[in-house]
């Protein structure tokens, strides 16, 4: 990949990512949630509430509200629609995706990062590490949230 297709590629993460914070999906609250979840980073203020509704074993519904930055609100936007109408199973190596990704474990092929969609735009997150814990709080939270743990305030 030349420089140039490089920089395009940084900007439309960029772009991905500014879009979610300004229009999340899947924001608000579910009237009727197996699980709640509620995380606050309190080094930089991101807090996340998390519902979610869980059928055999399947992640049916999820929702969030969220305060902070562009990339925490972000990644819990594109979290919640990759992780709906997924088993636990899925979620959980959705998790380690990303995780991997944020923490630049993962350089994703071509075909890795059109499987990824939209997760993918987080791949730039890697170069700043403080931004890491912003990026990766809503999956955090869902973890706890499947693995049904207590809100942390």
């Amino acid at each position: 990949m030349s420089g140039s297709e490089r920089a395009d590629l940084m900007e439309l993460y960029q772009s991905i990512i500014l879009d979610h914070n300004r229009r999340p999906k899947n924001y608000g609250a579910l009237e009727v949630a197996t699980a709640r979840r509620h995380d606050r980073n309190p080094a930089c203020g991101d807090e996340i509430h998390l519902d979610l509704h869980v059928e055999d074993d399947v992640i049916t519904d999820v929702k969030f509200t969220a305060e902070g930055c562009a990339v925490s609100r972000a990644s819990a936007s594109i979290m919640t629609q990759a992780v709906k109408g997924k088993s636990r199973e899925e979620a959980d190596a959705l998790f380690v995706q990303f995780r991997e990704l944020v923490t630049g474990k993962l350089n994703p092929t071509p075909d890795e990062v059109r499987k990824l969609g939209e997760i993918a735009a987080f791949s730039g997150v890697s170069r700043f590490p403080i931004r890491v814990k912003c990026a990766s709080m809503a999956w955090h939270s869902l973890q706890a949230a499947l693995r049904g743990d207590a809100s942390a305030s």
